[in-house]
């Protein structure tokens, strides 16, 4: 791997701990001060870090010009997979298996990681990384 692709790795490890943190946040004020079961909790807490990492990883990891409507689509198609299947899973260990709520949300967490960032790399930014006005001002300065 290149230095390059190492930086962009490690932008998307710092945003998607960003992500993180605003996910489990949510989820533990959800756990802590209301009653809702364990889906719900994780689904809203999902959505708010999902919102955060499109939106910073697009424009400053994978600096893409691309269509923001077609990436999102493409990005919510993930999701459709991704999310019934952690939140059913998810659910099913907490309220069945009696596994505790954190370790099955940190678990999820780590899945969605690994998987989204593969997913991002080569299906959503694959075609236009490095192509927004960031990256072509960075291209500029390395060639003077």
């Amino acid at each position: 791997m290149d230095k390059k692709e190492w930086i962009r790795t490690l932008k998307f490890v710092g945003f998607s701990i960003s992500a993180g943190i605003i996910q489990i946040v949510t989820f533990t004020l959800l756990t802590e001060f209301t009653s809702m079961s364990y889906w719900p909790r994780y689904l809203i807490a999902l959505v708010l870090s999902v919102i955060w990492n499109f939106t910073f990883n697009r424009k400053f990891t994978f600096q893409s010009a691309n269509n923001v409507p077609v990436a999102m689509l493409k990005v919510f198609g993930y999701y459709c997979v991704f999310t019934p299947l952690s939140t059913i899973l998810g659910n099913y260990l907490v309220e069945k298996a009696g596994w505790n709520d954190y370790l099955v949300t940190a678990l999820n967490m780590i899945i969605n990681f690994v998987t989204e960032y593969l997913f991002d790399r080569f299906v959503v930014f694959g075609a236009s990384i490095d192509t927004n006005d960031r990256a072509k001002k960075q291209a500029e300065a390395e060639k003077a």
